[in-house]
């Protein structure tokens, strides 16, 4: 089959992308005219780009009128490559940022924040700083530095994130500089951990030494190294102009791969921009965040089906690397109210061997930069076009900039969840600890001292450690006969073991909220104890004890925390009150749930929770999963269950 570069396919899917593209990516000197030159096959010539085959005959194009860009747009282009006016402000003696500069800083890794909280003249302006951390990995001497910063310029306690890297709260702007050069300096990195580009790459927190889990780490740094920002901003602001004291971990483990070289290998068919600074990206970078993670086969720890591409490891019966199945245009945010915002899990795109998987990644991103919605920011992800075209002619236009066929998906063994928390054998004769962190808040709080244990861990023992995609921690490479000893430390800093952990609490996660995020409507890390408690005391009462749910709390609909995954989740909807999702997959696989109720106070949400428990009692199948089940019954049919229960007429 002949195959039409990604710039000129447009017309057969409905969709003008021959013309969106040249909008949305084209600088606005360029003419606004297209024309077409009939010779042997039809032909569409893009002044200031290049000439390209489209399939059909003649094809009427009309002038093009030039738009205004959005604003957000506007600030990318004005900003020179994420470098104005940060720059400048950065300079001043001011304990803020403008509107501008704050969209900017985002590239760099930090959102700008004030406590809600602080009563007074003024904002309470700080800021949070994002890591970046392909895979997950955290070096010794990282953990040191983060832990020394958190305490001499941060509120003093670091926050574990839904995708495996720390963030550091509460740092003033006069700090600012000083914490992301230390961060620079040693190898590690903020760039690209927000911001309108691909974030910080994904893969399962085991550290096991199998072929699949080592490749998993392996591609992940690839990709992160693959699409990050070329811009010399970073070096400019943070460093003066100067060179990192140490390159980036990550990026010397997988330089075998020839990064660079893949990265800007031109095959004619629109992937590569003409732009020097960012071939890949361009002066306006992709339409919103773009979110990639690797998996092996199986392990769903990590909520693959969120991602805007996910990434499946297959190997052959020896192990080796053959390809990787591709699944694309997951994502969670939406606006309540709103019904063309929505939650997605990705569709199933196909399989591609090892040797174009680079060229493949690469030609998925070019179809969401320059097809992805850039005058609606809500509808700004690529789980929108996707959605718009259906995977199969989404499939049509990535191979349009591919150049070949995308294979059928290959089958795999069916996904199992699994937070890798406990004792473990890596294979290679060493341990490693999952220790669950509720929340992902390291602190010291009283007799709860889990920030100082986790540095004296480090400190004895040089233990390098594994973010996980559930907000906690994996200590690797711990010799067998140090286990004894690392418990007895755990234990005397008042720190849990796994079988004392309620399993509600272990499945649960919840996004910070209040008081700095100045999106929450409502509260969500801070009450989610007390909810989580409620929610026990409920299922005891309803003899449904041994009952494991997955439940996520947010305090609003951006969903940091993947609620919409969940089988029961909380999702802020207004001052204490919250909407009620049920019906996500106890296993995270290829589906959302969906909102039941809406506006549900928190004092009283048990109230609406029994008789959807009840429900559950009285017409689950053996062994089904309450997200299973509700997912099965739908909102209706539970609904009308509960309009006719009575409050506590029904127990297991």
């Amino acid at each position: 089959m002949a195959i039409a570069s990604g710039i000129a396919v447009c017309d057969a899917f409905g969709l003008n992308f021959g013309m969106k593209r040249h909008s949305s990516v084209a600088s606005s000197t360029r003419s606004s005219k297209l024309f077409m030159v009939i010779g042997d096959k039809p032909k569409v010539v893009i002044p200031g780009d290049k000439v390209v085959v489209i399939p059909g005959d003649k094809v009427q194009v009309k002038p093009m009128k030039v738009k205004t860009l959005q604003k957000i747009e506007q600030i990318k282009v004005d900003g020179k490559y994420l470098n104005h006016p940060l720059k400048e402000e950065m300079k001043n003696e001011e304990v803020f940022v403008s509107k501008d500069a704050m969209q900017v800083l985002k590239y760099h890794g930090s959102y700008m924040q004030s406590d809600r909280e602080v009563k007074g003249k003024g904002k309470d302006f700080q800021f949070m700083l994002r890591l970046k951390q392909p895979a997950g990995e955290l070096a010794p001497e990282l953990f040191k530095l983060l832990d020394d910063l958190s305490r001499d310029m941060g509120q003093g306690t670091l926050r574990a994130t839904t995708r495996q890297c720390f963030q550091l709260h509460g740092v003033r702007k006069g700090n600012l500089k000083h914490v992301v050069r230390s961060i620079m300096d040693i190898g590690s990195s903020t760039v690209g951990a927000c911001g309108d580009v691909s974030r910080n790459v994904m893969c399962p927190p085991a550290p096991f030494t199998s072929p699949e889990y080592e490749l998993a780490r392996e591609w992940s740094k690839v990709f992160a190294q693959l699409f990050r920002p070329m811009t010399d901003a970073f070096s400019a602001i943070w460093l003066d102009g100067e060179k990192v004291a140490t390159v980036e971990t990550w990026s010397k483990e997988v330089a075998h791969h020839n990064i660079d070289e893949n990265m800007l290998y031109d095959n004619g068919r629109g992937i590569i921009l003409k732009d020097k600074t960012e071939p890949i990206y361009g002066t306006r970078y992709l339409p919103k965040k773009f979110k990639i993670a690797v998996t092996v086969p199986g392990d769903n720890s990590l909520d693959i089906y969120i991602n805007d591409i996910g990434c499946v490891v297959i190997t052959n019966d020896a192990g080796e690397l053959q390809g990787f199945n591709i699944m694309v245009g997951g994502g969670l945010g939406r606006t309540h109210n709103k019904e063309e915002t929505f939650a997605r899990a990705a569709d199933h795109l196909g399989y591609v061997d090892k040797a174009d998987m680079m060229e493949c990644m690469k030609a998925i991103l070019a179809a969401q930069r320059d097809h992805g919605n850039r005058d609606v920011r809500t509808n700004a992800r690529m789980k929108y076009l996707v959605h718009t075209l259906g995977i199969d002619k989404f499939r049509v236009l990535v191979e349009s900039y591919y150049g070949k066929e995308i294979l059928p998906w290959r089958p795999i063994k069916e996904w199992k969840y699994n937070d890798w928390m406990g004792w473990w054998e890596q294979g290679d004769g060493k341990l490693f600890y999952g220790l669950h962190i509720d929340s992902g808040r390291v602190k010291d709080e009283g007799d709860f001292r889990l920030k100082t244990v986790l540095r004296k861990i480090v400190d004895k023992y040089n233990t390098p450690m594994v973010m996980s995609p559930t907000q906690s921690v994996i200590l690797k490479d711990i010799d067998p006969k140090d286990k004894t000893d690392i418990e007895q430390m755990l234990k005397d800093h008042g720190i849990k073991s796994l079988d004392q952990v309620d399993p509600l609490e272990r499945l649960a996660m919840a996004c910070p909220a209040l008081p700095l995020c100045g999106l929450a409507m409502t509260e969500a890390e801070r009450t989610m104890p007390d909810t989580l408690r409620r929610v026990r005391l409920l299922l005891n009462k309803m003899n449904l004890k041994e009952e494991e749910i997955l439940i996520r709390i947010t305090g609003c609909p951006n969903g940091c925390a993947r609620p919409y995954m969940a089988e029961l989740a909380f999702v802020g909807d207004g001052p204490k009150s919250y909407q009620i999702w049920l019906g996500g997959s106890p296993v995270l696989e290829g589906r959302t749930g969906y909102p039941y109720l809406s506006k549900v106070r928190t004092a009283t949400f048990e109230e609406t929770l029994e008789p959807v428990l009840a429900f559950f009692i009285e017409s689950r199948y053996k062994f089904e999963a309450f997200g299973d089940f509700t997912f099965r019954m739908g909102p209706e049919v539970i609904e009308e269950y509960a309009n006719n229960y009575v409050l506590g007429s029904v127990t297991a």
